[in-house]
């Protein structure tokens, strides 16, 4: 398997004990704990009978179906990514099946609240100069303000939905399980505006003009894969 020079990896590429979560002693604990009956190592470990293995990228990605934004007069990409380790397991198939073996499913590693296993950040917004196939900058992307409350710096969420870039310089992401639509500068990475939708946008924004007035739009209606409650809007 051939890996890239460049651009550097969007997200950690194997899981193991220090990539365990540390957002709280007792959520550590509960993973590494876990951690000793898994397999894990680095991307491409095969997958384990009858023992849960660790995938991380997980199966959201990285960078995930909703692909990247890229401004060709700066050559920058922008793209959302998460860090969202999973777990799944091979089980034998009854005699004179097809197939031997059947994938026992997909499910999230998460510790003993259901936040991520691994370390955060979870869900970052990165953008890439692809003229010298550098990160440019990366900023933590959505949060879990229980999390905050209880003194936990900004861990990002798990995100779906990709982003925009627009002429004057801004791009466009929601996707975050916090339900908010934000607006950073595409230069430095500053968040320069947030508004929460009714339900969250895991979706991909789009741009359009009307009579010389610029209008940014994005279906929001939660629900879905990442299960938070659901609805049925579209912001501009």
């Amino acid at each position: 398997q051939p890996f890239p020079v460049k651009p550097p990896p969007l997200v950690p590429l194997e899981f193991g004990p220090s990539l365990v979560t540390d957002i709280s002693p007792e959520a550590r604990r509960h993973v590494l704990q876990r951690l000793e009956s898994m397999r894990y190592g680095p991307i491409f470990t095969p997958t384990a009978l009858n023992r849960p293995t660790v995938r991380l990228p997980g199966f959201f990605g990285g960078a995930s179906w909703s692909g990247a934004s890229f401004n060709p007069e700066t050559g920058r990409l922008f793209v959302n990514t998460n860090n969202i380790p999973r777990e799944h397991q091979l089980e034998a198939t009854v005699p004179g099946s097809r197939d031997p073996y059947r994938n026992t499913g997909y499910g999230r590693f998460v510790d003993h609240e259901g936040y991520p296993a691994v370390k955060p950040p979870w869900g970052l917004l990165q953008s890439l100069d692809l003229n010298r196939g550098e990160r440019a900058w990366q900023e933590v992307l959505g949060e879990f303000p229980e999390l905050r409350a209880r003194g936990v710096p900004k861990t990002g969420t798990e995100n779906l939905g990709g982003t925009i870039v627009t002429a004057g310089g801004l791009v466009f992401v929601g996707g975050t399980k916090d339900a908010f639509f934000r607006a950073f500068d595409q230069e430095s990475g500053r968040l320069l505006w947030e508004t929460r939708l009714p339900w969250a946008g895991y979706a991909t924004p789009c741009t359009y003009s009307v009579r010389g007035r610029q209008f940014v739009v994005i279906a929001a209606a939660g629900g879905g894969k990442l299960a938070t409650p659901a609805g049925d809007a579209y912001v501009a």
